[in-house]
C-alpha cells in the first residue's frame, strides 16, 4: 500500500516528522507556551488540571501547569507508532520513522567507515564499506541486545524519563547521537536493524505483515515494501541495498518472519514481550494502589520522578512495601518478561499436543504461527487499554467508544488475514509468482482464457490451471519456463543445488515437471553459468538487489557519457575513476562480483568470457573421453559404455551452449576465434549438432564457413595411455554430481589398481597403486548422506585384499550400469536408476531352462543381461519362429504394459544366462512419476510394433 509511494514525497515527510521530533526535543528544554493550556481555570482547554484526587501510596498528589512535550509524547506518539505498525505495516513506519532518518546522515555526507583491501597479485587497493558480520557476536545476538535495550529503556521510563523533561531530553538526544554512531560505524540499516530498541516491536507488530501492507514476494515491482532506495536526477527510483541483513524484513517481511521462525530467541521475543508490557502497565497499579494514577496521565508530568528513586516500590492493600522503586521497577518487568515467555511456550506446547489428540492436519511451524498471532492481537488491544489512554478520556464518551471499536476492528482484521498463511502457501505464491515471470516473457496468448485480464491478475491457483490448459504452452516452452524459475531460484539465493529438488517440488507437482528433467535443468544451468551451482559463492535476495542496483548506476554512468561525448558511442568507463570507485565503496563491490556485472552490462563481453570457460572444459572432457577407451579397461564395457555416454552428453550441453553464443555473436571477430577452437576441440559432436539440428539457418555463413570444413576430420584417441595416465584422466569424473558416474569410476578406478598391482615391478610402486582406490573409498566412506549405490561399492572395495571382485559382485552398480544401457532406460538419471535397481532381482537360468512361457501373466519387465537366450514365437500354423534376444533388449514389454499374459515362450540358450527382472509397480510407478519416461516407453514400442507387424508380412 505504502510501499509505491514516490520516494521524493516520502523524504519530505521524513522531514517533517523529523523537524517536528526535534522540536518536541527542544521543547522539553524550554517551553513557556503550552502550560497555559494546563491551567485549572483555562476556559476551554481540555487538558486542563482538574479538582479531583489523584491517589499515590495513599496519598493525594499536588499538581501544578505543566508543558505538554512528555504528555503529546508518550500519551499519542508513542501509541500511533504501535498502530501504524499493526495496520499499515513496516513498510509505512520504516520510511517515516526520524531515528532511521537521522542514522543516514553519515551516508548522505559520505562520511562512513570504510576498510582497506588491497589484492595481493595487482597491487589494486579498493575500499570496502563496513557491516556487521553474520558469524561476529553481534550478527548472532543482536535479537537479545536490541530486547535488553528495549528492557531498559522501559525501566528508564518508570524511573527516570517518564515526566522529566530534561533527562527525556537527554536520553532521546543519547538516542540519536547512537543512532548517528552507527550510522557511521557500519552501513546500510544497520540501526535499524541491529541496534534499535523498537526493532523487536517492530518484528511483533509488523511481521508477516501489516492489515494494509503488500505482499513483496509477489510483486511485480523490483523495490518491494521499505526497501532502501535512491532517486535518480531523472526521477526514477533505484536501489540503494546494501545487503547490511541477510534476510532483510525491509525487503520481505514475511520471509524474514518464515526464516526466523523456529529460532529460540523468536519464542523468547515475542511471549517475552507480552509478559513486559503487561508488567510494565501493571507496576503502575503495585506502585500507586490504583489505576487512577496510571489513568490520570499524572505520571508523565510529575515534576519530582527522580527523588522517588529511593521511595518505597510497591503498594498494595493499603500497606507500603519498603523495596526501593529503583529495585522494584527491574524486578517486576523481569519478573512478568520471564513468566510471559513460560506461560508462552507452554501455551504453544498444549497446542501442539492437542494437534496430535485430535489428530489436527496442522504442521508444528503453523500451531506457532497461530499462538504468536493470537500473542499479537492479544498484546495489540492490551496495549491500547492503557496506551493513549490519559488523552482519550479527555474524549467525549461517543468518540471513546468509536476508538476502541476501531481497535478492535482492525485487529479482528489483522487476525482473519495472517490467520491463514503458512510456509507452504508463501511457498506458492512465491514460485507461482516467479513461474508468472517466466510466462510473461514466453509471451503467450491468453486472451481468450482469462477473460481479458492480463497474467499479473490471476491468483496461484489461476496461473497454474492456465498452464495447463494453453495449447501453446508446449513441452519445450513448459521446460524453459521451469528453467528460468530454478535460474532466478539459484541466483537469489531461494534455493541451492542440493535444496532445489525440496524446494521447488509443489511447481513441479504443478506442471508435471519430473525430478529427472529438474535434475537435466540444473546439469543445464551448471554448464551454461557454473557460478550458479558454485557452493562457495554465497547467494541471496539481499545480495542480488545490492549487485542489481550498482549495475544500474553503472548502466546510468554510461549513458551520462554517451550523452556527453557523441563522438565517441563506444568509448568504455574508466575503471579507476573516482564515480565508479565512489559506486564500488557504496554497494561494497569486490572483483569478482564487478567482472560479473560488467559481463552483464556488456552481453557480448560476458557472452564471449562464457565461451572461453566452456571451451576450456572441453579439455578436460577429452582427456576423460580417451582414458576410457584404453584397451587396458576393453573388459569393463557395460561399465565404460555409461560414463562415455555421460561424458558424450556434456560434451553435447557445452557445445550447443557455445553454439547459442555464436548465434548472439552473429560475426563479431572473437566469434571466429571461437568457432574455430570449437572445431578443434569437439569435431564429432559438432558435426552431430551441425547435421540434427537447424543451426546452419541461425549461424551467420562466416562463423559457419569455419566450422563445415570440419566434415573430413577423422576423430582418433590415443591408446598409448600409461596406467598412471589413464587414472589421471579419469580423475576428474569422481567429482561429477551424479552418484552414479562416481562410482562407476571408482570402480573403473578400483579395477586399475588390481592391473597396476599385478603389473608394478616394484613393491613400493605396487603399494601405491594398491591404496589408491582405497583412499578414494575412505574418504567417500566419510561423507553423510551419499547414496545407498556409493556406499555398498565402497564397502566392497575396501574390505577387497589383493583381488577385486568383478560387476557381477557389486548388486547395485551392476544393476544401474545394465539399466543405463538398456534402450529403455538409457541416459535416464542416476537417482531414479538407482531406485529401479533397488527394487530389481538378477536371476540366472541354465541352457534350455524356461524363463518366462507362453499363458504366464507378466508381472515384471525382464532384460537380458548376460549370456544368450531365444524368443519361441508361437504362430497361427502351429509353427514356432525363433528368435535371438539380444544383450540390453527388453523382454515382454507390451505385455506387461497391458497386464495381459504371454504369448511367447523365452528359453535360456546358455548355460549362464542371466536376467534383469524390474516388478510391475515399480515400472508403473515410474511411468505414474515421469511423463517423458512414457513418451519414450510409447515411441519404442510403436517401433517394435512396426518391426513386428513387417515381419509377419510375406516377402
Amino acid at each position: 500500500m505504502f510501499s509505491q509511494l514516490p520516494e521524493r514525497r516520502m523524504h519530505v515527510v521524513r522531514w517533517l516528522l523529523t523537524i517536528a521530533w526535534l522540536l518536541i526535543i527542544a521543547s522539553l528544554f524550554y517551553d513557556p507556551w503550552t502550560p497555559v493550556l494546563t491551567e485549572p481555570n483555562h476556559p476551554w482547554s481540555p487538558l486542563r488540571l482538574s479538582d479531583s484526587c489523584i491517589s499515590v501510596q495513599g496519598k493525594c498528589l499536588v499538581e501544578q501547569p505543566y508543558p505538554l512535550a512528555t504528555t503529546l509524547f508518550w500519551g499519542a506518539i508513542v501509541p500511533a507508532s504501535i498502530f501504524i505498525l499493526l495496520i499499515f505495516g513496516h513498510e509505512l513506519w520504516r520510511r517515516i520513522c526520524p531515528l532511521s532518518f537521522l542514522s543516514q546522515i553519515p551516508r548522505a555526507l559520505g562520511k562512513q567507515r570504510q576498510f582497506k583491501r588491497e589484492n595481493p597479485n595487482t597491487g589494486k587497493v579498493r575500499y570496502e564499506l563496513a557491516k556487521v558480520k553474520p558469524d561476529s557476536w553481534l550478527g548472532k545476538n543482536y535479537p537479545y541486545v536490541q530486547f535488553g535495550w528495549l528492557f531498559v529503556g522501559l525501566c528508564g521510563r518508570i524511573l527516570f524519563f517518564n515526566a522529566d523533561r530534561l533527562v527525556l531530553a537527554l536520553w532521546l538526544l543519547l538516542t540519536i547521537a547512537a543512532a548517528i554512531t552507527v550510522g557511521h560505524l557500519y552501513g546500510g540499516k544497520s540501526w535499524c536493524n541491529y541496534f534499535c530498541p523498537m526493532a523487536p516491536v517492530q518484528q511483533i507488530y509488523s511481521e508477516p505483515g501489516g492489515l494494509f501492507s503488500s505482499k513483496a514476494h509477489i510483486s511485480d515491482t523490483s523495490i518491494t515494501q521499505s526497501m532502501c532506495r535512491t532517486v535518480l536526477p531523472d526521477g526514477k527510483e533505484q536501489s540503494a541495498c546494501v545487503a547490511c541483513q541477510n534476510p532483510c524484513i525491509d525487503i520481505d517481511s514475511e520471509r524474514v518472519y518464515w526464516d526466523s521462525l523456529n529460532k529460540p530467541e523468536v519464542s523468547w521475543l515475542r511471549y517475552g514481550y507480552v509478559g513486559l508490557v503487561i508488567g510494565y502497565f501493571g507496576y503502575y497499579y503495585l506502585y500507586a494502589g490504583s489505576w487512577d494514577y496510571y489513568i490520570s496521565g499524572v505520571w508523565a508530568r510529575q515534576t519530582d520522578q527522580l527523588s522517588s528513586l529511593l521511595s518505597p516500590g510497591f503498594y498494595l492493600f493499603g500497606q507500603v512495601i519498603n523495596i526501593p522503586k529503583i529495585v522494584a521497577v527491574p524486578l517486576t518487568l523481569g519478573i512478568s518478561t520471564a513468566i510471559g515467555y513460560r506461560v508462552g511456550r507452554s501455551i504453544e506446547q498444549w497446542a501442539k499436543a492437542n494437534r496430535h489428540r485430535r489428530d489436527l492436519k496442522l504442521t508444528p511451524d503453523v500451531i506457532r504461527h497461530r499462538v504468536f498471532t493470537l500473542c499479537t492481537f492479544f498484546i495489540f488491544n492490551f496495549f491500547f487499554i492503557f496506551g493513549g489512554r490519559p488523552l482519550v478520556q479527555l474524549m467525549p464518551i461517543s468518540f471513546q467508544y468509536v476508538y476502541e471499536m476501531t481497535l478492535v476492528l482492525l485487529s479482528t482484521l489483522w487476525v482473519y488475514k495472517t490467520w491463514r498463511l503458512s510456509p507452504d502457501l508463501y511457498s506458492r505464491e512465491n514460485l507461482a509468482s516467479r513461474f508468472r515471470k517466466q510466462l510473461e516473457k514466453l509471451q503467450l496468448d491468453i486472451s481468450q482464457y482469462v477473460e481479458g485480464r492480463s497474467l499479473s491478475d490471476l491468483n496461484t491457483h489461476e496461473v497454474y490451471i492456465l498452464a495447463k490448459v494453453l495449447p501453446g504452452f508446449t513441452r519445450e516452452k513448459r521446460h524453459a519456463a521451469y528453467k528460468g524459475v530454478v535460474r532466478e531460484a539459484l541466483e537469489e539465493g531461494y534455493a541451492n543445488y542440493s535444496s532445489s529438488l525440496e524446494v521447488l517440488q509443489q511447481l513441479r507437482q504443478e506442471l508435471g515437471i519430473t525430478d529427472d528433467e529438474h535434475r537435466e535443468v540444473l546439469e543445464e544451468l551448471g554448464i551454461e553459468d557454473p557460478e550458479l551451482l558454485n557452493p562457495d559463492r554465497k547467494r541471496s535476495l539481499e545480495n542480488q538487489i545490492r549487485l542489481t542496483g550498482y549495475r544500474k548506476s553503472l548502466e546510468r554512468l554510461m549513458r551520462l557519457q554517451q550523452r556527453q561525448d557523441l563522438t565517441n558511442l563506444d568509448r568504455t568507463l574508466d575503471p579507476d575513476s573516482a564515480e565508479i570507485n565512489a559506486l564500488r565503496r557504496e554497494y561494497s563491490i569486490d572483483p569478482q562480483e564487478e567482472a560479473w556485472i560488467m559481463s552483464g552490462i556488456s552481453p557480448d563481453a560476458g557472452n564471449i568470457r562464457r565461451a572461453e570457460f566452456l571451451l576450456a572444459q572441453l579439455p578436460t572432457l577429452i582427456t576423460c573421453y580417451r582414458g576410457l577407451n584404453q584397451p587396458i579397461l576393453h573388459e569393463y564395457q557395460a561399465v565404460l559404455m555409461l560414463l562415455r555416454s555421460s561424458i558424450h552428453h556434456k560434451k553435447e550441453l557445452i557445445v550447443r551452449t557455445i553454439l547459442e553464443i555464436l548465434v548472439s555473436l552473429n560475426h563479431d571477430l572473437s566469434a571466429i576465434s571461437l568457432a574455430q577452437q570449437l572445431g578443434d576441440l569437439a569435431p564429432v559432436v559438432l558435426l552431430e549438432l551441425l547435421e540434427s539440428e537447424n543451426w546452419q539457418a541461425r549461424i551467420h555463413p562466416e562463423i559457419l564457413a569455419r566450422l563445415t570444413p570440419l566434415k573430413g576430420i577423422e576423430n582418433t584417441c590415443s591408446i598409448d595411455y600409461s596406467i598412471e595416465q589413464t587414472l589421471t584422466s579419469l580423475a576428474p569424473l569422481l567429482d561429477d554430481r551424479s552418484p552414479l558416474i562416481q562410482t562407476a569410476c571408482l570402480y573403473i578406478i578400483a579395477q586399475l589398481d588390481l592391473v597396476g598391482f599385478c603389473e608394478a615391478p616394484a613393491c613400493a610402486e605396487a603399494s601405491l597403486k594398491e591404496n589408491r582406490s582405497h583412499t578414494i573409498a575412505r574418504n567417500y566412506a566419510s561423507l553423510q548422506n551419499s547414496s545407498l549405490l556409493l556406499q555398498e561399492t565402497v564397502k566392497i572395495i575396501l574390505s577387497a585384499a589383493t583381488e577385486l571382485p568383478q560387476l557381477a559382485s557389486f548388486p547395485l552398480l551392476e544393476k544401474a550400469v545394465h539399466l543405463f544401457n538398456s534402450d529403455f532406460f538409457h541416459r535416464m538419471h542416476s537417482e531414479t536408476l538407482i531406485a529401479l535397481a533397488e527394487r530389481a532381482e538378477v536371476r540366472t537360468f541354465t541352457n534350455n531352462e524356461v524363463i518366462t512361457e507362453a499363458g504366464d501373466t507378466c508381472r515384471e519387465l525382464l532384460l537380458l543381461i548376460s549370456g544368450n537366450a531365444n524368443i519361441l514365437f508361437h504362430l497361427p500354423d502351429r509353427q514356432v519362429r525363433i528368435e535371438r534376444l539380444q544383450l540390453g533388449q527388453t523382454l515382454d514389454e507390451l505385455e506387461v504394459l497391458a497386464r495381459s499374459d504371454s504369448q511367447n515362450t523365452i528359453v535360456a540358450a546358455g548355460d549362464f544366462t542371466r536376467i534383469l527382472a524390474v516388478p510391475v509397480s515399480a515400472f508403473d510407478d515410474l511411468i505414474d512419476r515421469d511423463r517423458d519416461f512414457a513418451r519414450r516407453v510409447l515411441a519404442l514400442e510403436s517401433r517394435q510394433l512396426q518391426r513386428f507387424m513387417r515381419s509377419l508380412q510375406p516377402i
